[in-house]
């Protein structure tokens, strides 16, 4: 499940940083939030932490754009997590 979501937070932020004014933005958003909440509910804080060390690197090497502006998508979450 877990490389299901990754891959689907990939998909989702490659999607938002490729196409910043597009219409469904705010669906991407929305759905990366609820990833956040799956995987903090799953695994805490370190499983955001860790998911998003991966997401940032893998799409920093694939399309040279930094993914970091949509952590704070998962802001709320936990006190911990604020971007």
């Amino acid at each position: 499940m877990d490389f299901m979501l990754e891959e689907e937070l990939i998909d989702l932020m490659t999607f938002c940083l490729q196409n910043p004014n597009s219409s469904e933005i705010p669906e991407k958003h929305k759905r990366i939030t609820e990833i956040g909440h799956e995987l903090y509910a799953d695994g805490g804080i370190d499983a955001l932490e860790n998911f998003f060390f991966v997401l940032k690197n893998r799409i920093t090497e694939e399309i040279e754009k930094d993914p970091s502006p949509m952590r704070s998508l998962w802001n709320g979450l936990t006190d911990e997590w604020q971007y």
